[in-house]
């Protein structure tokens, strides 16, 4: 498979304007990207400039800290599958998940999932936060909530994507669910690198570069 449509394209920034979301679907539409990755309140904007064409559109949910209470992801999720959006990746709640608290977090990544019914559930867990027990509980309880991709982090926390994080979630969940790799991928190299490696999809902002070396 050709690395385009393995890429998110991304574009998550506070300070992201009307016209660079424009941008970032004009862009998608260039390279054939497999998504554009947006918050919530683009999605509108990026389903109406990526209509008829069969490039997803992703948007996050409860981001980027995870912190939000479930009946606002819930909301904020409905928002973005009524929008337009076909995929959503959500944060886990990583305060929780540090407590301990696991079926809170279990019965939330249900929630979420059920709202959004077929369309694709991804769950970041932000691994630089977490212990390599954590991550493995975190693993556990996204598979048993049904949830379609587990994803390796925001990007906007102390660290992003790491091969050994990487290689941990695949240990774990086997072939149960795809992972997703993001946060400091920007190159060819790097990219292939994770495939290699078992991911299924990389979010990023540098697909541009990734796929044009």
């Amino acid at each position: 498979m050709l690395l385009n449509a393995y890429i998110d394209h991304t574009l998550l920034k506070a300070d992201a304007t009307l016209d660079a979301i424009k941008q970032l679907c004009s862009e998608a539409k260039a390279y054939d990207f497999y998504a554009v990755c947006v918050n919530s309140y683009y999605v509108a904007l990026a389903h109406s400039e990526l209509r008829n064409t069969p490039i997803k559109i992703a948007s996050v949910v409860g981001f980027p800290l995870g912190a939000s209470i479930s009946n606002v992801k819930i909301s904020e999720a409905q928002y973005c599958i009524d929008n337009g959006a076909q995929e959503i990746d959500m944060v886990l709640n990583i305060g929780l998940l540090k407590s301990n608290y696991y079926k809170i977090v279990e019965d939330e990544i249900k929630a979420i999932k059920k709202t959004i019914g077929d369309h694709t559930l991804k769950v970041i867990f932000e691994n630089c936060y977490l212990t390599d027990d954590e991550k493995k509980m975190a693993c556990k309880l996204a598979v048993h909530a049904g949830a379609d991709f587990i994803k390796t982090s925001t990007g906007f926390g102390n660290g992003g994507a790491t091969l050994a994080d990487v290689k941990l979630m695949k240990n774990e969940v086997g072939n149960q669910i795809l992972i997703k790799a993001s946060g400091g991928i920007r190159d060819t190299k790097t990219a292939q690198q994770y495939i290699d490696f078992g991911v299924s999809r990389i979010g990023t902002s540098s697909g541009i570069a990734i796929v044009s070396s």
